[in-house]
């Protein structure tokens, strides 16, 4: 198996934070908010290779960092090529060009590089493969259904597959949000391409892409336990650097 870590997008919403610096490699409790997605899937004895996609503004810090950074698994990072947020391949266009720049052919789990939680990569893919050969995502139960708008939102049937996805809705149908977490078996990476040759869809939010593949392949929700906290703007930035442990 391996293992995609999205970050490459240019985080203008941590504007000046994040304008010479990329999010990911933002501090939270002293380490980088990266290293902890490293130890999550340091963690999982299937994945064999991890790759960082980033892009051309940013992969010099990555370079560095990774030269700091100890696992057990070998991290390669992928550039992008992309300089700016006007010319942004976006998240779904990123895993597109990754599986195609380095012929993946495995299984694959993908984890959005400001993705903080505190729950087990182990029992989402021991769940995961129980649904052979369906997609799962990450879920997280929000208190507050109004909460929900800020991001995906799926809603499951009694065998928690997705039955319906929501972008950023205005009126959310439930608290079960996407946390940009992903088990895509080899056997649909070939759909990860299909989406993007459709000109009509948006390559940049995840959300659209799982969406559209519920009418195409199985998708199932695994609902995560414990904390998690999307680094999306400053005002999650500072709860994370206040209560995530």
């Amino acid at each position: 198996m391996k293992a995609l870590i999205l970050a490459a997008g240019y985080a203008t919403r941590l504007y000046p934070l994040t304008k010479k610096y990329p999010k990911p490699l933002l501090e939270i409790k002293g380490r980088p908010i990266i290293n902890y997605i490293i130890d999550r899937l340091g963690a999982v004895a299937a994945i064999n290779e991890i790759y960082v996609v980033t892009n051309s503004k940013f992969i010099r810090f990555f370079r560095s960092w990774v030269k700091s950074i100890k696992s057990s698994k070998k991290i390669v990072l992928v550039d992008d090529l992309t300089k700016n947020n006007q010319d942004r391949l976006g998240a779904i266009g990123d895993i597109n060009f990754t599986i195609s720049r380095k012929k993946i052919q495995d299984d694959l789990l993908v984890i959005g590089g400001d993705n903080l939680f505190s729950g087990s990569l182990n029992s989402f893919l021991n769940s995961a493969k129980k649904d052979l050969p369906a997609v799962n995502i990450g879920l997280y139960r929000l208190k507050q259904k109004k909460d929900a708008s800020r991001y995906g939102v799926a809603k499951l049937d009694k065998h928690k597959k997705v039955i319906s996805f929501e972008e950023k809705p205005k009126h959310p149908q439930s608290c079960l949000v996407a946390m940009c977490l992903y088990f895509i078996p080899k056997d649909c990476l070939g759909l990860i391409t299909e989406y993007t040759q459709d000109n009509k869809n948006k390559i940049d939010a995840t959300g659209g892409y799982i969406a559209w593949l519920k009418d195409r392949a199985d998708v199932y929700g695994y609902i995560f336990k414990g904390s998690w906290f999307d680094i999306g703007d400053y005002k999650y930035l500072n709860a994370a650097k206040e209560k995530f442990a």
